[in-house]
Order: C-alpha cells, then structure tokens, then sequence
C-alpha cells in the first residue's frame, strides 16, 4: 500500500485530493508542520531537506509534489486524468500543471516567510508589496483562462490538482481580487467536491 507523509496546510494536500479523487488506497502518516518533526533524523532519511511530502510505494521514494502527482496518474489510475498526448488539451495540461511551480508558487511561498515564518522584526514590508504584485500578475492568466472554462483544460485534470490547490492557498492569503470571477467560481467548483473537502479537513 502507499504511505504518504503529510503535513496539513502544504503541498501534501494536493496529494491526498488526487488519492481521494481516485479512490487509491493509502496509508497516511500526519506530521506537524514543525521542525520537530520535519527535521528529525528519521524523515530526513525520507527527504533530505526535510520536507513535506513524501510517497512511499514499496521501495520507491517520491519527495517532490509535481512528480509525486505524475507518478500517480500515470501508474495508480485509468489515465483520465491526464488527456492524450495526440489532443488539443495536452499541451495546455503542460502548460497548467508546471504554471503552478513556476510562476504562482514562487512569490507565494515568499508571502508565507514574510507573513507566517519570519518573526515581525525580520519582516520586509518592500520585499511582501513585491511579492504580492507579482502574484497577482501571474494569476490574472488564470483568472482569463477560466472565465470561458470549467476546469483548467476544460475537464478536470492533474493541472487541476497541482494549480488548483495553489490557487486556493493564494486566496486564503487574501492575493485573488474579488473581481477575478474566473477563479472565484472555479474555488467554488473544486472546494465543493468531496476529495478536496477530505484534503484539507486532514
């Protein structure tokens, strides 16, 4: 069986809404999101860096969540969710699925430090102005492209899973605009399905 280590308001999260959306059996292991237990001598032997998540599957150890994501959809599901590499859809699939990492997680992972890690004395208000700028430009894309579509390529898909959670986090950090009608109505549509009510209840 799987085993998936966890830690609640993280990229893990996005693990366990594909698990869940997918009905695959898996073995949860929940961790605090707390040095104490990221940095302990037995995870590090899981991640180097001590990170959150990580997939066991036998003797296979994933400890990124993009290649965790693909690894799953590939091997433990029926393929749907991922289109054909010969259709219309793939490329956008490509496209939306590493937008996540590469443009929306970025400035948000430096809102977090400058909000939640870093003790107020450290804070930079000049860097947290430039990091929220910056992620709002990189979802204004996605808030165009989901005012004609239902889901990112249209169907639901794995880009869903990897910019989707993204882009719920960025909104409980207050950085989606009230305007931006395209993603408001796609949070509604993803927080109402049951896999990621499981996925962030955890």
């Amino acid at each position: 069986m799987l085993k998936l280590h966890f830690a609640p308001n993280s990229r893990a999260e996005r693990i366990v809404w594909l698990l869940e959306e997918e009905n695959i059996d898996y073995e949860l292991n929940k961790m605090k999101f707390h040095p104490s237990a990221l940095k302990s001598d037995e995870h590090r032997l899981r991640h180097p860096l001590g990170r959150i998540p990580v997939l066991e599957d036998n003797d296979i150890v994933l400890y990124e969540s993009g290649a965790i994501v693909e690894y799953l959809i590939t091997k433990h599901t029926d393929g749907k969710l991922k289109p054909d590499i010969h259709s219309k859809e793939y490329p956008l699939y490509l496209q939306w699925f590493h937008y996540c990492e590469g443009m929306v997680m970025p400035p948000m992972n430096t809102i977090v430090v400058q909000t939640i890690i870093l003790p107020k004395e450290r804070q930079n208000p000049e860097i947290l102005a430039q990091a929220k700028k910056l992620l709002y430009k990189s979802i204004v894309p996605v808030d165009i492209n989901l005012k004609e579509k239902k889901y990112l390529i249209g169907e639901f898909s794995g880009a869903d899973v990897m910019l989707g959670h993204s882009i719920y986090m960025a909104n409980r950090l207050g950085c989606v605009d009230e305007e931006m009608l395209g993603i408001k109505k796609y949070l509604e549509r993803i927080e109402s399905r049951d896999s990621f009510k499981k996925a962030t209840s955890v």
